[in-house]
């Protein structure tokens, strides 16, 4: 039997070809075993699971000592088993995912309605109401005579206002649409009983799947890594030669003006040794 935990978020609409489903999306799991328990020493099977997380300082010291040290749990629900189901190799510590189910399993489904508060007998009951004329006043809502002649009390049962919502709902059959495995999403079709982040309990046909999704990261993973340490190299090798070869040119271009400059600095010299004015002294001497 596949069961599992998980809290209503809200309702949406999926698309299937040209058909629109409205749906409900569920957050489901991962939930964790917390205990087992077996003919021999509690009298009945049935398997406890836990889902959410609290704060350790709301939480007893009994109840962590329950929990093994494997968390703080907001919910937790027992499953049952009847005397031929066997639990298999269930131990606490285990985690039960979306993964469990597939899409298309009819699963049933509980949940616990909307509170209303204290309703009257129309809206609680759907009375239809008194007449509104011919002689009947401030008597359209209400619910008209409860008590019998002769036995001079209300029996049990009879329909009067009251506490409406609050209770625990059972749907059946319900389709289940679509699963995103990676969120621990399950999109039910239909309508859920239930405010938003109410918890709900799925019940299912087939083998229980434990343990968590397996990410598709390691599978594609080292094909990219080899790829990614070969182009580097090559990279490396190309950013090298470029950087020499912009070195050398650079090397060049520095000793070329050096050269230029020794080459003019020689006329300037030997102008300075022989001017005019020690040409005209030397003549006149002659």
């Amino acid at each position: 039997m596949k069961f599992i935990l998980g809290q209503k978020i809200e309702m949406t609409q999926l698309w299937k070809g040209d058909n629109v489903i409205p749906v409900t999306k569920l957050v489901a799991g991962p939930c964790t075993v917390t205990q087992i328990k077996t003919e021999e020493k509690d009298g009945y099977k049935a398997v406890q699971i836990a889902f959410g997380s609290r704060r350790t300082n709301v939480l007893s010291k009994a109840l962590l000592g329950h929990f093994k040290n494997l968390g703080a749990f907001r919910y937790v629900r027992e499953v049952r088993f009847d005397k031929k189901d066997e639990l298999g190799e269930l131990k606490t510590g285990d985690l039960v995912s979306a993964m469990t189910f597939n899409v298309g399993d009819k699963v049933t489904l509980v949940g616990v309605s909307k509170g209303k508060g204290f309703q009257g007998v129309v809206k609680r009951h759907g009375f239809h109401g008194q007449d509104a004329t011919h002689g009947n006043k401030d008597q359209l809502r209400a619910s008209g005579s409860v008590g019998a002649g002769g036995i001079q009390h209300v029996l049990k049962g009879t329909r009067m206002s009251g506490r409406m919502g609050g209770d625990r709902v059972t749907l059946h059959d319900v389709e289940i649409v679509e699963i995103d495995e990676k969120n621990n999403v399950i999109y039910v079709k239909g309508a859920v009983p239930g405010a938003r982040h109410g918890l709900v309990m799925l019940f299912g046909e087939g083998e229980l799947k434990l343990g968590l999704p397996t990410s598709a990261e390691a599978t594609v993973g080292e094909p990219e890594e080899e790829k990614v340490e070969e182009k580097p190299q090559e990279e490396v090798e190309t950013r090298t030669t470029e950087n020499s070869e912009k070195t050398e040119d650079t090397e060049k271009a520095t000793e070329a003006p050096i050269e230029e400059e020794s080459k003019v600095e020689e006329p300037v010299a030997e102008v300075k040794e022989s001017t005019p004015a020690e040409v005209l002294v030397d003549e006149e001497q002659k």
